[in-house]
């Protein structure tokens, strides 16, 4: 019985005495009528209204405390009007369309409807309330909300975990610079809020103005409240902060330009504090389940797609990174503490929002006497990509007509004055370029520079007593996979790239962010495959999962599926293998991964493995435009990889049918297309069916997709018998071949046999880290194992000095075979690996052994209250 198997039946256990049911979508879109319905924890509420108005841009004023582990400042809001309540026709119809695409366009400043009703802007008929203790503060129960709101429109943002002092909404009147956007004609119409058409005309404002707009919007979010008064009523309730103005009865009245003061709270889990390995404190975003309502009050549906600006200050000594366009240099402030600002011009979902603020180190390259180092050659700096934006560029044959095809346009809207003439200096016409799908922001993908940019600019930071691994280790890596990257998907869509090696207690081995990868310590140890793979996967979620996201955050395969296929064909690139062995190393690494799915589907709820989980009502929302993402809250999925294997594998037998070359192709000509929007799986189905015409004449249609690989659990069709393939290939048959000694070996060497005082010599071969890894993942297989062989494999391999993948399953041999020896081994995993180690303390704690229980629960208790609290959870209710 694999580890996994142990760990999934283990964890059904404790599991089925709190899980209930989640609701399906049909009662969660109850969820407009009553905002307090709280779906199970397994299920995650996304309660924003999106479709009555939109977030497009964020300013976030936060400094960082250290001492009470809380953020603590403003945001700043710029909202734009979409519709209002019973004005949709589509989106809570409850019937899919052909177009599956919510693209945010600039829809220009709106028309207000005369409404007697509405309170003009600034007006003092307001009333401010707080919930920080979870009850409805001065006087405001759920009942006298619903009561006093009764008519009035309300803005709904996600948000958990916040203490919100108060709302407020601006007068950007005042702000200078900013009349300077209305025309002559507008300038006179008076409006019941003028800061309205000034926030509507600074949205529109094309993508050559990003640099003005940004100014504008720092200034907006500095802007007193109205003169007659500016505060706002809301309430916070488990999953929603809700804001109303009393009149005001349509989201095309309602302010556009709001500001919330906040604080976040020490246990909300958004964000993490904790001690990096140096032992200095650090504060970073982990990938929560929950995204990052609990670090600023937000609209997280994927379809609200915002740039924002961040303003942080934190002391002096802390670095603070975000996933933001540009290298900040920070600013030294009186109280001892530093202001760093970064920015983001392309639309993206709020998760995608990523902060750590830390006493990090940044790692250099070791400079060679007399030469200039290869990273520092290939990396170049932003600022000369800048200026030779406008420059032709070199191109490799092969890849010439390809990047003919990546190009964008930047749209135009009308303007006026001094912006007008200030933002053409900056546009890109002159290179007569092809127009994007994507709504308007200064996209990359148009650059001829950023077409012939293999390698971006990176920097590599690490806590200081990691410093020199990250530099052996990783340093050398970025260059070769950033490259491979660019050869096989063109342009880079984000301009630099940080990595950053966080806490020990990070619970996955990496995570993409614009501009920014977290990289779990676990990856510096042993040699490079484990530590290029995984920055290879990493590095393809900038095109997948950042540049194109899923519209469906269920459907999650879109993101996870493809970084794992192009995981393997950037990292055999970077290594420059040859044909030979690249499809040697892509065939073992597709047997490990077809074991690892075949035992997490044996061993998981049915539920949980269908990747498109809402099947014909993937992408519906409610007529608000809230929804539900199924299962995001159960604490199983964290450790589940369905989504990554099947989606690896239905891009693999796609690819098989066409051939890898022409699927690669057809890869970065959906990117070309889709680049800067969002998907759903039929989007990519159909657009591949469409370019291959015969394969859907050979049968494979896309009902037939769906119904093998995407909507239905278990192992799809066409994988059922391949493992037998994946094994006759070279490097299965020699790693076969060794197990069958390591066996007799064992044999032999039982406690009871008759021992000669000569034997034979033994002759082990060298292994591969994936061939080491499948080698003791069949030895897993063998009921017994002698001490004598455990300790030559100990000899000959080395398995404690080899990569995490490696070490974890050497663990797994000691405890399955009660090698007290290698305890320490276990131990160190443990303490060490925790992005990995949980499968562990479920073996432990199997063999009812008193000794490995007691291991497991030392190490959780060194652990513990610097590990994740999912995982937390997870081990102690498996432990006690």
């Amino acid at each position: 019985m694999h580890m996994r198997t142990i760990f999934f039946k283990l964890y059904e256990l404790f599991q089925l005495s709190w899980k209930s049911p989640g609701p399906d979508m049909e009662t969660y879109l109850k969820l407009d009528s009553n905002p307090d319905l709280d779906p199970s924890r397994d299920d995650l509420p996304l309660k924003a209204n999106t479709n009555h108005m939109l977030v497009r841009h964020y300013v976030l004023d936060l400094t960082v405390h250290f001492e009470s582990k809380v953020f603590e400042g403003s945001i700043f809001l710029v909202l734009e009007a979409r519709k209002g309540p019973g004005e949709f026709c589509e989106a809570g119809s409850g019937t899919a369309t052909k177009s599956h695409h919510i693209l945010v366009k600039d829809l220009g400043a709106p028309q207000y409807p005369s409404d007697a009703s509405d309170t003009a802007c600034g007006g003092s008929d307001t009333r401010l309330t707080s919930d920080i203790s979870g009850r409805h503060g001065d006087g405001f129960t759920e009942a006298s909300w619903e009561s006093e709101s009764r008519g009035d429109f309300v803005l709904v943002l996600d948000c958990c975990d916040l203490v919100v002092t108060q709302v407020e909404e601006v007068d950007v009147t005042l702000v200078p610079g900013i009349q300077a956007m209305l025309g002559e004609d507008e300038k006179g119409v008076k409006s019941t809020c003028p800061s309205t058409p000034l926030l509507q005309q600074l949205i529109s404002l094309p993508a050559a103005c990003w640099e003005q707009q940004h100014r504008l919007y720092r200034h907006c979010s500095q802007a007193p409240a109205p003169s007659g008064g500016g505060d706002l009523l809301y309430r916070i309730d488990k999953w929603s902060l809700q804001i109303r103005k009393k009149g005001v009865r349509s989201p095309h009245n309602f302010p556009c330009g709001l500001r919330i003061w906040y604080k976040t709270k020490p246990e909300g889990t958004s964000v993490r504090w904790t001690r990096d390995q140096s032992g200095r404190c650090c504060v970073y975003t982990i990938g929560s389940p929950i995204n990052n309502r609990a670090l600023f009050p937000c609209q997280e549906p994927p379809v609200a797609m915002s740039t924002w600006q961040a303003r942080v200050q934190a002391p002096s000594d802390c670095v603070v990174l975000l996933s933001g366009e540009s290298e900040v240099h920070p600013v030294q402030q009186e109280n001892g503490f530093s202001s760093w600002d970064y920015y983001v011009t392309m639309p993206m979902p709020a998760s995608t929002f990523t902060i750590a603020v830390g006493h990090w180190v940044e790692a250099k390259v070791k400079p060679v006497l007399g030469k200039q180092s290869k990273a520092d050659s290939e990396q170049g700096s932003l600022s000369e990509m800048k200026q030779s934006s406008t420059e032709g560029a070199a191109e490799d044959p092969p890849s010439r007509a390809v990047r003919q095809n990546l190009r964008c346009e930047t749209g135009h809207l009308s303007m006026s004055g001094a912006v007008s003439r200030e933002c053409s200096k900056t546009h890109y016409s002159h290179l007569n370029l092809h127009p994007c799908s994507h709504m308007d922001y200064p996209c990359r993908f148009h650059s001829v520079a950023a077409q012939a940019q293999a390698v971006i600019p990176y920097r590599v930071f690490a806590p200081s007593c990691l410093l020199l691994r990250a530099e052996d280790m990783l340093l050398p890596l970025l260059s070769p996979c950033l490259a491979a990257a660019h050869y096989f998907l063109g342009v880079h869509p984000f301009a630099r790239l940080d990595v950053l090696i966080v806490p020990a207690e990070f619970p996955s081995l990496g995570m993409a962010s614009p501009h920014m990868i977290f990289l779990s310590q676990s990856v510096l140890t042993g040699g490079s495959s484990l530590c290029g793979a995984r920055l290879c996967h990493e590095v393809a979620h900038s095109w997948f999962g950042l540049a194109i996201g899923p519209r469906d955050w269920t459907e999650e395969w879109i993101s996870e599926g493809f970084a794992t296929f192009l995981e393997d064909i950037f990292w055999a690139y970077a290594q420059q293998l040859s044909w030979v062995h690249t499809e040697e190393q892509c065939q073992l690494k597709a047997l490990l991964r077809w074991r690892r799915l075949r035992d997490e589907l044996q061993n998981s709820e049915e539920e949980l493995q269908i990747l498109r989980p809402n099947k014909e009502s993937t992408g519906q929302v409610s007529e608000s435009g809230a929804s539900l993402v199924k299962h995001a809250l159960n604490p199983e999925k964290t450790f589940m990889q369905v989504h990554y294997l099947k989606g690896y594998f239905l891009l693999s037998f796609l690819s098989k049918k066409v051939g890898e070359e022409q699927f690669l192709k057809f890869i970065r000509r959906f990117v070309e297309k889709y680049h800067g929007q969002l998907v759903l799986s039929q989007d990519f189905l159909q657009m591949f069916l469409e370019c291959f015409p015969e394969i859907e004449r050979q049968g494979l249609t896309l009902e037939a997709i769906y119904a093998d690989w995407m909507d239905k659990p278990g192992i799809p069709e066409p994988l059922l018998h391949r493992s037998t393939t994946w094994l006759r290939t070279a490097p299965a048959e020699e790693v076969t071949q060794e197990v069958a000694k390591w066996i007799h070996f064992s044999r032999k060497h039982r406690k009871g046999s008759k021992r000669k005082r000569t034997r034979p010599k033994v002759n082990f071969k060298e292994m591969t880290a994936e061939q080491l890894v499948l080698l003791l993942e069949l030895l897993l297989d063998e009921a017994e194992l002698s001490g004598t062989a455990l300790r030559m494999l100990e000899r000959i391999y080395c398995p404690q000095e080899r990569d995490a993948e490696v070490r974890h399953r050497w663990c797994e041999l000691v405890v399955k075979h009660k090698h007290t020896a290698a305890y320490k081994d276990v131990e160190r995993f443990l303490l060490e690996d925790q992005a990995m180690g949980v499968y562990l303390y479920g073996e432990l704690m199997l063999h009812e052994d008193g000794r490995q229980q007691a291991l497991a629960r030392r190490c959780f208790s060194l652990a513990r209250d610097n590990m994740d609290l999912a995982v937390r959870r997870v081990v102690q209710d498996m432990i006690y």
